[in-house]
């Protein structure tokens, strides 16, 4: 199989490409524009697992004319900063969620490939997402059990929850780009499954305060430096469940081995329940693995793209496909801080 992994020098895009490559013998090309600082980094290592790098950029068409067919293209390329466009410009934003979707999407019409989109869970109503009965229980927020509504129980938030109030630009455009994905799926016959990812984490993931906030935890830890407990009163109990990236490397592999059961499908695809960590709770495990304590200030001020709690419901995608995370947030964790120690030199200045 020919793959095209867009976004192929970022956090996921790179971590993909390398496991197709090296755990399905696929031949991967990685297509980035390397704007985000850290994803210089992956070039070594995509070289070594031999995987093709080509510098080129998803807001270019002509980019992408260049490249060599594939059977599937992997869309990975994203802005991913839910707070992008507040207090300034939106167009990079829009031009790579948005246009950049719409022309991976027509390169993979010319191409006759199917296309696994990777979206986000951002695409849910923030206003009801806040309006969730929320209790505090130990350190962290929960949902009541045996409490439900639409689209949400204990279990988490499932695909038939609101996405019709606000829910960021970046979400708009996620959004938006999953119905051209819809479309294209109806209009052409092009095969595209869609999953609305939780949080992801795990190495070489460069994390910073609005996106990858494990790995900026795990990383202030080992460095040192400051970290704050931002919005419903700086108590860091809001919660957010979390995936490690190889678990999402095995959900994508199995729905490509039977794209015909998956096409036109969106899936939720998170940590779940027993995943799903707080702030607070987070800096307790920490602690505990780095032997380190950080005093975390608190900054009560809730910002508009702020949410206090999501979790995934993998109710659907574990029924259709007999998937489920393997690896826990204790290994997560320690995945996180081993690769951190190991390559101290090259992230401090981009981590701590």
């Amino acid at each position: 199989m020919r793959i095209l992994v867009t976004g192929g020098g970022g956090f996921v895009g790179s971590n993909l490409a390398i496991l197709f490559r090296q755990e399905c013998g696929a031949t991967v090309t990685a297509f980035d524009n390397l704007r985000r600082r850290g994803s210089e980094l992956a070039l070594a290592r995509l070289r070594e697992a031999g995987v093709e790098f080509v510098h080129g950029d998803v807001r270019c068409a002509a980019d992408l004319d260049e490249l060599p067919p594939a059977d599937l293209v992997l869309e990975c390329s994203a802005e991913p900063s839910v707070h992008a466009g507040y207090g300034g410009s939106a167009g990079y934003l829009v031009q790579t969620n948005l246009m950049g979707t719409f022309n991976c999407l027509e390169y993979a019409r010319r191409h006759g490939a199917a296309m696994v989109f990777l979206s986000t869970s951002r695409v849910y109503s923030i206003p009801v997402l806040r309006g969730l009965p929320l209790e505090e229980k130990g350190r962290r927020l929960v949902l009541p059990s045996g409490a439900q509504g639409a689209g949400w129980s204990a279990g988490g938030i499932a695909e038939g929850f609101p996405t019709t109030a606000s829910r960021s630009l970046y979400g708009a455009t996620k959004l938006a780009s999953e119905l051209l994905v819809e479309e294209y799926h109806a209009m052409y016959g092009m095969p595209a499954v869609i999953n609305r990812c939780g949080v992801l984490t795990g190495p070489w993931q460069m994390g910073k305060v609005d996106q990858g906030f494990f790995v900026l935890w795990a990383a202030r830890f080992h460095f040192g430096g400051v970290l704050r407990y931002s919005g419903f009163g700086g108590h860091g109990h809001q919660v957010r469940d979390i995936l490690h990236v190889a678990d999402l490397f095995t959900l994508i592999a199995r729905q490509i081995d039977q794209f015909d059961r998956h096409a036109g499908r969106t899936y939720n695809v998170g940590g779940g329940p027993e995943l799903s960590i707080s702030l607070a709770e987070l800096s307790e495990k920490c602690a505990a693995a780095t032997g380190r304590q950080l005093a975390i200030a608190a900054d009560p001020e809730t910002r508009p793209a702020d949410i206090p709690y999501y979790v995934s419901d993998n109710t659907l995608v574990s029924r259709e496909t007999g998937w489920r995370p393997e690896r826990s947030v204790d290994r997560i964790l320690q995945d996180v801080l081993d690769w951190i120690a190991l390559n101290a030199d090259q992230l401090q200045p981009i981590l701590s």
